[in-house]
């Protein structure tokens, strides 16, 4: 038998365990590409808006929703599909998304109706009919901290600049209360009262720059995926118009979590 050195010994066994934690560390599985993720959640989110053969264009863009629960419901925002008339026989809710079965038509429209909605938390609950698709992982928005990256993809001016899926990316900058004071009375509307009269509760703030078309985006982990909130309202200086030139930089998202109340069986 051969017989080391203390010396050669201690080497021997540093060497070893430095091949095990090597073997460990390799291991242990990468976090998805962010190019990647992006591509998952694309393609579940989807343009919602209305349709009516008396006009040209015959699709009118209202906002962005997403795939979830069973594959066959979108959540948007609840102000999205109140801009829907109701009782128009001409003029239809629906879905649109891109065409992946790569035909002469670039976009399928699918027709949508309302299945549940919760106002004082500005979401809707939405179904199709016909082969499911693609549903996002909702994540825990109980556990988002200050900081954490995340991102939202959706449709910024979708009825301007067209039907393209659009991706940001930013950060929590806090977690807030939904019922902040309003520098005067006259920005005391139905939506603001309902809000305040319905109990404070927290939503997201972000230092993602937003536009008018994203309300509905899904606000999911930048690293994960996991969707952890929908995007609600951009703060605004002055109109929405002056959005197009002189953003605030802030937004702000409805946790997930009422949205799992609300798709809960």
């Amino acid at each position: 038998m051969i017989h080391f050195p203390a010396t050669q010994q201690r080497m021997r066994r540093v060497f070893v365990a430095g091949l095990c934690g090597f073997a460990l560390f390799s291991a242990v599985p990468a976090q998805a590409d962010f190019s990647d993720t992006v591509a998952e959640i694309k393609r579940s989110v989807v343009a919602v808006g209305t349709v009516s053969v008396l006009r040209n264009p015959r699709f009118r863009f209202l906002g962005t929703g997403f795939v979830v629960g069973d594959g066959n419901q979108i959540v948007t925002n609840a102000h999205v599909v109140q801009a829907a008339p109701e009782g128009d026989e001409n003029e239809k809710l629906v879905i649109v998304f891109p065409n992946a079965e790569r035909t002469s038509e670039r976009f399928m429209a699918k027709p949508i109706r309302k299945e549940m909605s919760d106002p004082d938390h500005d979401l809707a609950l939405l179904r199709f009919d016909g082969p499911p698709m693609p549903a996002v992982r909702l994540g825990d928005s109980d556990a988002v901290r200050d900081g954490q990256d995340v991102a939202l993809t959706g449709f910024p001016l979708g009825g301007s600049i067209g039907i393209v899926p659009v991706t940001h990316k930013g950060i929590i900058s806090a977690i807030t209360p939904v019922g902040q004071p309003l520098p005067s009375s006259r920005q005391l509307d139905s939506q603001a009262v309902r809000r305040l009269s319905g109990g404070r509760y927290s939503v997201l703030q972000l230092d993602i720059v937003s536009y008018p078309g994203n309300s509905g985006s899904p606000l999911y982990d930048a690293n994960t995926g996991e969707v952890l909130g929908i995007l609600n309202m951009v703060f605004i200086k002055g109109s929405k118009e002056a959005a197009l030139t002189n953003p605030s930089g802030i937004s702000y998202a409805i946790p997930v979590s009422f949205l799992k109340l609300l798709i809960k069986p």
